[in-house]
């Protein structure tokens, strides 16, 4: 076998970068000659303000074209009535949250950086020290919510209480320039990353869209869609498929060519693209709440492979798409400029709050009796809950199972009143609440007979679709599973939220039982007391090709 002659091929050529980016500062950036060469050097407090800004607009703000793309479902004669409650709610909370006072989403995610550092760049110091502390002083600095988990043990955990660690990833590179892709990513999304390992039989054109609209439909509604969607077909190794997986729902490898070479370049495969998205938008699934818009985009990556392995990758960017680029250049440092004013994009038939009819739902009534008015109504009716929830989720979860273990029976609180999968982030001085959006309810699944059994979690709230055991537990006991929309936490606080409590648990942090009293809080009715499935209900749309 002839041997074919060397050439380093770039595994991912990107085009000239189109980002609009603003300057941050041109302090603490100079220049300077060794062994003939220009050297750029970035004193690491650069670097901090550059990461600290980064996460602090990205928590705060969207890109320009992820709004233009939400604000086109109002005008989309085939988006469904739902589709367009979804995309208004999620304008109005993005305009709320560009206050910068109340993030987008109460889970402010995992700070993650991915950054390419030329050589002719020098620090002098730990970068990865320095972009800590910017990611540290956003979060600690600003209403956001610590999430991150830290391991005592094998089994003991306790929350940092700063959203540290982050995950940082530098790649050395030519040049005189360092480049950043800075992504907060929520738990929500971030577990909605899929790997599968296939084989040759899945390239040919008969299977391969239908094989990825069915994975796209395994991803349901529990990560907040509408979704930019990325699938890799590919790569060296799992890690390698997974990792394009994520720059590409970032949208950070937009300008990849679109067609391969002989050396093994990434390219984006644009026509495979459209017909994906045909596909996902045909489900049904929609925006949540049935109809068109279960993914604004689709990215299709194409790697090579080993022979004798063929990964595909999937996962998304969710309705809080929180990515955002930056680079540091000898004209200074420069952050991706975000959408300040998302109300622009609000039609004025829309400034009235309050479209469309919701049953009103007084919660502070006995359980009996509201369980008794909503056994009324059949699901996809939409709710304006006014009264008292108790709110609680994975580890509160666990704990009252503890209780349950011991014979102790669970407390009253979950028993008199509906209860609200979440976690808030952090109080803004003067409000009642910080964003405190739901999270997603599949994670609590496994508790729903036993706690309805013992009479607790007859009222869930909470976002996505749910297994069959909680349609059965609901059947069996009585009880309802109301969906709130994925992702508008802002508006939640702002105009819905009056109080917020403690009950149990308050070293758990974001994660203890808190009560909360609100007042019009929007909900729609997934599961009821019959045994029905608002998700099992829909079907797929036959759209115009």
């Amino acid at each position: 076998m002839a041997n074919v002659p060397f050439h380093y091929q770039d595994p991912f050529p990107l085009g000239k970068d189109t980002t609009e980016y603003y300057l941050l500062t041109k302090e603490g950036i100079s220049q300077t000659t060794f062994e003939g060469k220009e050297i750029l050097k970035v004193s690491p407090e650069i670097l901090t303000k550059v990461a600290k800004a980064c996460f602090h607009d990205c928590s705060f703000m969207l890109r320009t074209e992820h709004l233009k793309m939400v604000a086109n479902i109002l005008t989309d004669p085939e988006a469904s009535e739902n589709d367009k409650y979804v995309a208004i709610t999620m304008l109005r909370n993005a305009e709320i949250a560009a206050k910068g006072v109340l993030p987008f989403c109460q889970d402010t995610g995992t700070a993650t950086i991915v950054a390419k550092k030329g050589q002719q760049v020098w620090t002098g110091g730990d970068d990865e020290e320095a972009i800590s502390l910017g990611v540290y002083q956003t979060y600690t600095e600003e209403n956001l919510r610590y999430s991150q988990t830290i391991p005592l043990s094998m089994y003991a955990e306790k929350n940092s209480g700063n959203n540290l660690p982050a995950q940082i990833d530098l790649y050395s590179v030519n040049g005189m320039e360092y480049k950043f892709l800075c992504v907060a990513k929520g738990g929500g999304s971030a577990n909605k990353t899929y790997l599968f390992q296939e084989t040759k039989a899945l390239l040919n054109p008969k299977t391969l869209v239908k094989y990825l609209a069915e994975k796209a439909k395994t991803l349901g509604t529990a990560a907040c869609p509408p979704y930019h969607i990325a699938f890799v077909i590919g790569g060296t190794s799992a890690e390698a498929c997974l990792k394009t997986v994520k720059l590409a729902s970032a949208k950070y490898l937009d300008h990849l060519p679109t067609e391969g070479n002989e050396f093994g370049q990434a390219f984006r495969d644009i026509e495979l693209e459209k017909e994906v998205l045909h596909a996902a938008q045909e489900l049904g699934i929609g925006a949540q709440f049935g109809g068109k818009y279960f993914a604004l985009d689709v990215r299709i990556i194409r790697l090579p492979r080993h022979g004798a392995s063929c990964p595909v990758g999937m996962g998304v960017s969710c309705s809080a798409d929180r990515n955002i680029k930056a680079k540091i250049n000898k004209d200074g440092a420069w952050i991706e400029k975000m959408e300040e004013n998302p109300g622009r994009f609000i039609p004025d038939e829309y400034r009235k709050e309050g479209e469309g009819g919701a049953v009103k739902i007084d919660l502070n009534k006995p359980m009996k009796e509201i369980l008794a008015e909503l056994s009324k109504y059949p699901v996809a009716t939409r709710l304006s809950l006014t009264g008292t929830i108790i709110v609680g989720r994975d580890i509160a979860h666990a704990k009252l199972n503890e209780r349950l273990d011991k014979g102790e029976g669970l407390p009253q609180y979950i028993k008199d009143h509906p209860i609200y999968y979440a976690g808030p982030a952090k109080t803004p001085d003067g409000m009642p609440s910080g964003s405190f959006g739901p999270t997603t309810a599949g994670r609590m699944d496994s508790y729903v007979d036993r706690f309805q059994e013992n009479g607790g979690s007859m009222i869930m709230l909470a976002k996505g679709n749910r297994s069959q055991q909680v349609t059965d537990a609901c059947k069996k006991y009585g009880g309802f599973y109301l969906g709130s929309i994925g992702g508008p936490a802002a508006i939640l606080a702002q105009n819905n939220i009056k109080k917020v409590e403690v009950v149990e648990y308050p070293e758990l942090g974001m994660e203890a039982i808190w009560k909360i009293d609100v007042v019009d809080f929007p909900a729609f009715i997934l599961v009821d007391d019959k045994g029905n499935d608002f998700f099992k209900t829909l079907n797929p749309l036959h759209l115009k090709s």
